[in-house]
């Protein structure tokens, strides 16, 4: 129990240093002249913070521990907030990117903890359990921060921010010493054991031995680019389109961020209770592809309570699977293999999430339109489905 309230309590703190740049993208576009399309570059940074991490951070995870890692990337997330004050997109660009290097260390080291101190017969369940921290860290941030804007501007709310995720490392702390006592004191953290190129293909190779592993990354990256879409553009989506002020959509937001957190320990126990967790990653595939369908066709003529309902149902089919898919890679491999294994796929996934929103901004500058990349949201998603529906394969 203290090693998933832990990684509860980090991964939502995590997940609301990434939820900072998009949820303040209005309000800073507002002052900075920037256009719609800029939430999705720094979505992409955000991303290629983690990648970077997921790809070099292996000897940090082995000579700090799982813990430690997870508190050194708040304290980089609580610097990362302090370059979105410069008024530069450089700079704005540089934040999003510490922010995400800081959040690297959420899938590799939490899967090691929990996968060692889960039970086998619950794995699903408790992963879940730990992602729902996401949605919550994104709860705080859409309900939170709007509020604080409008009272007394959006630098307040950084700073509000920062002492929220410093309380959180903090409060970690008593935690470190248990569940980091197996880490490899003597691991060079040279920057010739960062980029050897066995560092840097071991979390790939991993993941590429094993055709069932490739396959559920790849199924997760496909599931990725509807919720880097969904999370990047639906504030943006929701005042630039349907005409919603900040408030509104922090609301919306934080309603989907709300199912969310219910829809992954749903999902969990399914998993769990009818022991097929690849059909169910294919049906949640189905789903999301028909949400993102709907959204296309959402225009300033849909009620507000319509727009949230189908934010409602968007938390559980966009933004409920990582549990499941996490638990089933780390069960699909070999022990000593599922940090490797799962910053591996992990790192798959994540390039969903860099391309997807990078990608969805620029047909968003070419046709000024959302719907086309909401469009290609519902075929990632449809192609999920088709992905696992490959042959099976044992767990190692």
């Amino acid at each position: 129990m203290t090693a998933l309230v832990t990684m509860v309590a980090v991964q939502m703190a995590t997940a609301f240093l990434s939820r900072i740049p998009p949820t303040l993208a209005p309000a800073l576009a507002a002052e900075r002249g920037w256009s719609d399309a800029v939430v999705g570059y720094l979505a992409s940074m955000n991303t290629l913070g983690s990648i970077l991490f997921l790809a070099l951070g292996a000897p940090f995870l082995r000579r700090l521990g799982s813990v430690r890692s997870l508190q050194s990337g708040l304290i980089l997330g609580v610097v990362g907030l302090t370059l979105l004050l410069p008024p530069f997109s450089a700079m704005a660009a540089m934040a999003s990117l510490l922010i995400g290097v800081g959040y690297g260390p959420s899938s590799p080291a939490g899967n090691d903890v929990l996968h060692r101190t889960a039970s086998p017969q619950r794995r699903a369940m408790i992963f879940s359990i730990k992602q729902a921290g996401v949605p919550l860290g994104g709860i705080i941030a859409g309900l939170v921060l709007p509020p604080i804007v409008a009272s007394f501007g959006w630098r307040v709310s950084l700073l509000v921010s920062g002492l929220f995720v410093l309380a959180i490392i903090l409060a970690v702390q008593p935690m470190r010493a248990g569940l980091d006592a197996s880490r490899n004191r003597d691991q060079a953290l040279t920057m010739r054991a960062l980029f050897a190129p066995a560092n840097i293909l071991s979390s790939l190779s991993a993941v590429t031995a094993s055709p069932s592993l490739f396959r559920l990354a790849a199924a997760g990256a496909c599931l990725a680019i509807g919720q880097g879409i969904w999370f990047a553009y639906l504030m943006t989506f929701a005042v630039s389109v349907l005409g919603y002020d900040l408030k509104a959509a922090g609301a919306a937001f934080a309603i989907m961020q709300a199912t969310s957190v219910l829809g992954r320990i749903l999902l969990g126990w399914v998993a769990d209770r009818y022991g097929s967790p690849r059909r169910l990653l294919g049906l949640i595939g189905l789903a999301s592809g028909l949400t993102s369908l709907a959204l296309a066709f959402v225009g300033p003529s849909w009620a507000f309570p319509t727009f949230c309902a189908l934010a409602a149902v968007a938390g559980i089919s966009i933004s409920s699977w990582n549990g499941v898919q996490l638990s089933e890679v780390a069960r699909a491999c070999p022990s000593h293999l599922v940090r490797e294994a799962s910053a591996g796929a992990t790192l798959i996934i994540f390039l969903g999430y860099v391309v997807a929103p990078a990608a969805f901004a620029l047909l968003l500058s070419l046709t000024g339109r959302f719907d086309i990349g909401f469009l290609v949201c519902a075929c990632s998603g449809v192609l999920c489905f088709a992905i696992m529906q490959g042959p099976k394969h044992k767990s190692g």
